[in-house]
Protein backbone atom coordinates (compact mmCIF):
# COMPACT_ATOMS: atom_id res chain seq x y z
CA UNK A 1 0.00 0.00 0.00
CA UNK A 2 1.18 3.51 -0.90
CA UNK A 3 -0.11 6.50 0.92
CA UNK A 4 -0.02 9.67 -1.03
CA UNK A 5 -1.46 13.15 -1.17
CA UNK A 6 -1.71 13.08 -4.51
CA UNK A 7 -3.26 9.85 -5.71
CA UNK A 8 -4.93 10.28 -9.33
CA UNK A 9 -0.92 11.35 -10.39
CA UNK A 10 0.69 8.36 -8.74
CA UNK A 11 -2.22 5.72 -10.01
CA UNK A 12 -1.49 7.69 -13.29
CA UNK A 13 2.14 7.01 -13.22
CA UNK A 14 2.16 3.19 -12.37
CA UNK A 15 -0.98 2.77 -14.79
CA UNK A 16 1.36 3.90 -17.62
CA UNK A 17 5.02 2.70 -16.99
CA UNK A 18 3.57 -0.78 -15.64
CA UNK A 19 0.19 -1.20 -16.93
CA UNK A 20 -1.41 -3.77 -14.62
CA UNK A 21 -3.23 -6.65 -15.00
CA UNK A 22 -6.55 -5.50 -13.46
CA UNK A 23 -7.43 -2.08 -12.27
CA UNK A 24 -10.06 -1.65 -9.19
CA UNK A 25 -11.84 1.10 -7.04
CA UNK A 26 -12.87 0.07 -3.50
CA UNK A 27 -13.56 2.58 -1.57
CA UNK A 28 -11.02 5.47 -1.28
CA UNK A 29 -8.33 3.01 -2.94
CA UNK A 30 -7.34 2.29 -6.06
CA UNK A 31 -6.46 -1.35 -6.28
CA UNK A 32 -3.68 -2.26 -9.39
CA UNK A 33 -3.44 -6.40 -9.93
CA UNK A 34 -0.31 -7.63 -10.88
CA UNK A 35 -0.20 -11.45 -11.51
CA UNK A 36 -1.56 -11.91 -7.77
CA UNK A 37 0.51 -8.86 -6.31
CA UNK A 38 -1.97 -6.00 -5.69
CA UNK A 39 -0.85 -2.65 -5.10
CA UNK A 40 -2.89 -0.27 -3.09
CA UNK A 41 -2.85 3.36 -3.95
CA UNK A 42 -3.98 5.58 -1.19
CA UNK A 43 -5.02 9.48 -0.47
CA UNK A 44 -4.24 10.76 2.33
CA UNK A 45 -3.32 13.67 4.30
CA UNK A 46 -1.01 12.59 7.35
CA UNK A 47 1.62 11.85 4.81
CA UNK A 48 4.67 13.60 3.60
CA UNK A 49 4.06 14.56 -0.64
CA UNK A 50 7.66 12.98 -0.97
CA UNK A 51 8.89 9.94 0.84
CA UNK A 52 11.20 11.29 3.08
CA UNK A 53 13.51 8.26 2.89
CA UNK A 54 13.06 6.24 -0.48
CA UNK A 55 15.82 3.98 -0.14
CA UNK A 56 13.75 2.28 3.17
CA UNK A 57 11.18 1.04 0.38
CA UNK A 58 11.73 -0.31 -2.58
CA UNK A 59 9.09 -2.10 -4.86
CA UNK A 60 10.25 -4.84 -7.49
CA UNK A 61 8.74 -5.75 -10.25
CA UNK A 62 9.74 -9.19 -12.22
CA UNK A 63 8.43 -7.89 -16.27
CA UNK A 64 9.08 -9.54 -19.61
CA UNK A 65 10.52 -6.66 -21.04
CA UNK A 66 12.37 -4.52 -18.69
CA UNK A 67 13.56 -2.16 -21.30
CA UNK A 68 10.19 -1.08 -22.92
CA UNK A 69 9.28 -0.46 -18.89
CA UNK A 70 12.87 1.87 -18.77
CA UNK A 71 11.27 3.51 -21.96
CA UNK A 72 8.02 4.19 -20.52
CA UNK A 73 9.77 5.44 -17.11
CA UNK A 74 12.25 7.49 -19.00
CA UNK A 75 9.03 9.15 -21.20
CA UNK A 76 7.33 10.08 -18.07
CA UNK A 77 9.90 11.81 -16.85
CA UNK A 78 10.87 9.87 -13.76
CA UNK A 79 14.18 10.39 -11.62
CA UNK A 80 16.05 7.38 -12.37
CA UNK A 81 18.21 5.86 -9.14
CA UNK A 82 19.97 3.23 -11.31
CA UNK A 83 19.40 3.30 -15.09
CA UNK A 84 18.82 0.18 -17.19
CA UNK A 85 21.54 -2.41 -16.76
CA UNK A 86 22.64 -5.78 -18.18
CA UNK A 87 24.10 -7.72 -15.22
CA UNK A 88 25.04 -11.12 -16.73
CA UNK A 89 22.07 -11.43 -18.94
CA UNK A 90 19.72 -9.95 -16.51
CA UNK A 91 18.31 -7.07 -16.61
CA UNK A 92 17.67 -4.23 -13.98
CA UNK A 93 16.57 -0.18 -13.53
CA UNK A 94 15.50 1.59 -10.91
CA UNK A 95 13.53 4.74 -10.75
CA UNK A 96 11.61 6.55 -8.53
CA UNK A 97 7.76 7.02 -8.73
CA UNK A 98 6.42 10.91 -8.54
CA UNK A 99 6.46 10.70 -4.72
CA UNK A 100 10.04 9.37 -4.76
CA UNK A 101 9.07 5.66 -4.14
CA UNK A 102 11.96 3.59 -5.44
CA UNK A 103 10.83 1.01 -7.92
CA UNK A 104 12.84 -1.76 -9.34
CA UNK A 105 12.22 -3.62 -13.20
CA UNK A 106 14.06 -7.03 -13.12
CA UNK A 107 14.17 -9.26 -16.08
CA UNK A 108 15.85 -12.46 -15.49
CA UNK A 109 17.92 -14.27 -17.81
CA UNK A 110 16.72 -18.35 -18.56
CA UNK A 111 19.75 -18.97 -17.05
CA UNK A 112 19.18 -17.09 -13.54
CA UNK A 113 15.22 -17.98 -13.79
CA UNK A 114 16.51 -22.02 -13.89
CA UNK A 115 19.11 -21.42 -10.89
CA UNK A 116 16.53 -19.55 -8.13
CA UNK A 117 14.19 -22.87 -9.21
CA UNK A 118 17.21 -24.90 -8.66
CA UNK A 119 17.33 -23.50 -5.49
CA UNK A 120 14.11 -23.22 -4.58
CA UNK A 121 13.05 -27.09 -5.20
CA UNK A 122 16.30 -28.91 -4.81
CA UNK A 123 16.95 -30.30 -7.86
CA UNK A 124 17.38 -28.38 -11.19
CA UNK A 125 14.82 -28.72 -13.99
CA UNK A 126 15.38 -29.40 -17.49
CA UNK A 127 18.00 -26.94 -19.56
CA UNK A 128 15.93 -24.11 -20.87
CA UNK A 129 13.17 -24.85 -18.74
CA UNK A 130 11.19 -21.95 -17.09
CA UNK A 131 8.93 -23.27 -14.90
CA UNK A 132 7.34 -20.11 -13.19
CA UNK A 133 5.83 -19.26 -16.55
CA UNK A 134 4.56 -22.75 -16.68
CA UNK A 135 0.38 -23.01 -17.84
CA UNK A 136 -2.61 -24.87 -18.57
CA UNK A 137 -4.80 -25.65 -20.99
CA UNK A 138 -7.88 -27.50 -22.29
CA UNK A 139 -10.21 -27.79 -25.28
CA UNK A 140 -13.57 -26.80 -26.05
CA UNK A 141 -15.84 -27.06 -29.60
CA UNK A 142 -16.89 -23.41 -29.49
CA UNK A 143 -14.12 -21.14 -29.55
CA UNK A 144 -16.51 -17.55 -29.59
CA UNK A 145 -18.68 -19.72 -26.88
CA UNK A 146 -15.92 -19.91 -24.61
CA UNK A 147 -14.71 -16.38 -25.26
CA UNK A 148 -18.26 -15.39 -24.54
CA UNK A 149 -18.81 -17.52 -20.99
CA UNK A 150 -15.52 -16.84 -19.48
CA UNK A 151 -15.37 -13.00 -20.09
CA UNK A 152 -19.30 -12.26 -19.79
CA UNK A 153 -20.56 -14.36 -17.37
CA UNK A 154 -16.97 -15.28 -15.29
CA UNK A 155 -15.60 -11.94 -15.61
CA UNK A 156 -12.41 -12.94 -16.53
CA UNK A 157 -9.70 -11.21 -18.63
CA UNK A 158 -9.76 -13.21 -22.04
CA UNK A 159 -7.44 -12.27 -25.24
CA UNK A 160 -9.52 -12.92 -28.49
CA UNK A 161 -7.98 -15.28 -30.73
CA UNK A 162 -6.06 -14.35 -33.91
CA UNK A 163 -4.96 -15.61 -37.14
CA UNK A 164 -1.93 -16.81 -35.64
CA UNK A 165 -3.14 -18.22 -32.93
CA UNK A 166 -6.31 -19.15 -33.17
CA UNK A 167 -7.19 -19.31 -29.07
CA UNK A 168 -7.97 -17.72 -26.13
CA UNK A 169 -5.82 -16.94 -22.97
CA UNK A 170 -7.74 -16.86 -19.71
CA UNK A 171 -5.84 -14.64 -16.92
CA UNK A 172 -6.95 -16.03 -13.76
CA UNK A 173 -5.46 -13.93 -11.14
CA UNK A 174 -1.66 -13.55 -13.46
CA UNK A 175 -1.99 -17.60 -14.21
CA UNK A 176 -2.47 -18.17 -17.82
CA UNK A 177 -4.81 -20.53 -18.92
CA UNK A 178 -5.00 -21.54 -23.28
CA UNK A 179 -8.58 -22.63 -24.29
CA UNK A 180 -8.24 -24.25 -27.65
CA UNK A 181 -11.17 -25.39 -29.99
CA UNK A 182 -11.35 -29.39 -31.02
CA UNK A 183 -14.22 -28.96 -32.87
CA UNK A 184 -16.24 -31.97 -33.55
CA UNK A 185 -13.25 -33.87 -31.85
CA UNK A 186 -13.55 -32.24 -28.56
CA UNK A 187 -14.60 -34.44 -25.54
CA UNK A 188 -15.19 -32.57 -22.14
CA UNK A 189 -13.17 -33.29 -19.55
CA UNK A 190 -14.06 -36.18 -16.80
CA UNK A 191 -12.27 -33.73 -14.71
CA UNK A 192 -12.53 -30.51 -12.69
CA UNK A 193 -10.86 -28.11 -15.17
CA UNK A 194 -10.60 -24.68 -13.08
CA UNK A 195 -11.00 -24.21 -9.73
CA UNK A 196 -12.09 -20.65 -8.82
CA UNK A 197 -11.47 -19.57 -5.31
CA UNK A 198 -14.75 -17.28 -3.64
CA UNK A 199 -15.10 -15.57 -0.01
CA UNK A 200 -18.63 -16.72 -0.06
CA UNK A 201 -19.41 -19.75 -2.05
CA UNK A 202 -23.49 -19.54 -1.50
CA UNK A 203 -23.15 -15.82 -2.28
CA UNK A 204 -21.41 -16.62 -5.75
CA UNK A 205 -23.52 -19.71 -6.67
CA UNK A 206 -26.55 -17.24 -6.21
CA UNK A 207 -24.72 -14.81 -8.25
CA UNK A 208 -24.02 -17.20 -11.33
CA UNK A 209 -27.35 -18.89 -11.22
CA UNK A 210 -28.77 -15.36 -12.08
CA UNK A 211 -26.12 -14.94 -14.72
CA UNK A 212 -27.70 -18.26 -16.27
CA UNK A 213 -25.53 -21.15 -14.81
CA UNK A 214 -26.48 -23.95 -13.83
CA UNK A 215 -25.00 -26.50 -11.14
CA UNK A 216 -24.19 -29.73 -11.67
CA UNK A 217 -25.30 -32.79 -9.05
CA UNK A 218 -23.65 -35.52 -8.65
CA UNK A 219 -24.98 -39.39 -7.21
CA UNK A 220 -23.79 -40.01 -3.68
CA UNK A 221 -22.74 -36.09 -3.14
CA UNK A 222 -24.43 -34.27 0.07
CA UNK A 223 -25.09 -31.10 -1.91
CA UNK A 224 -27.72 -28.92 -0.85
CA UNK A 225 -30.51 -26.64 -2.98
CA UNK A 226 -28.27 -24.84 -4.63
CA UNK A 227 -25.98 -27.44 -5.32
CA UNK A 228 -23.14 -26.59 -3.09
CA UNK A 229 -21.56 -29.67 -1.36
CA UNK A 230 -21.59 -29.83 2.25
CA UNK A 231 -20.20 -33.34 2.73
CA UNK A 232 -17.19 -32.16 4.68
CA UNK A 233 -13.88 -30.59 3.45
CA UNK A 234 -14.64 -26.86 1.39
CA UNK A 235 -17.75 -26.01 0.25
CA UNK A 236 -17.72 -26.22 -3.24
CA UNK A 237 -19.83 -26.55 -6.69
CA UNK A 238 -19.66 -27.70 -9.66
CA UNK A 239 -21.21 -26.39 -12.95
CA UNK A 240 -19.60 -26.82 -16.80
CA UNK A 241 -18.92 -24.10 -19.63
CA UNK A 242 -20.39 -24.90 -23.08
CA UNK A 243 -18.75 -27.22 -23.95
CA UNK A 244 -19.13 -29.26 -21.01
CA UNK A 245 -15.87 -29.20 -19.21
CA UNK A 246 -16.28 -28.87 -15.70
CA UNK A 247 -15.47 -25.90 -13.16
CA UNK A 248 -15.69 -25.69 -9.80
CA UNK A 249 -16.38 -22.72 -7.16
CA UNK A 250 -14.91 -23.45 -3.76
CA UNK A 251 -14.53 -21.99 -0.32
CA UNK A 252 -10.94 -19.83 -0.25
CA UNK A 253 -9.20 -21.41 2.47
Amino acid sequence: MLGTTDPDRLYEWYATVLPPDSDDVQGDYRILGYGGFYLFIDGREDVQATHPDPARTLLNFDVDDARAVAARMEAAGSTWVAPLEDRDGSLFATAQDPDGNYVQVIQLSPEHLADMQANQAGTRPPVGMVVGEAFSGFSVDDLEAARTFYADVLGLRVTAPTESMPLISLDAGGRRILVYEKGNDHQPATYTVLNLPVLDVEAAVRDLSGRGVEFLRYDGMQQDELGIHRGGGPLIAWFADPAGNVIAVLDRV
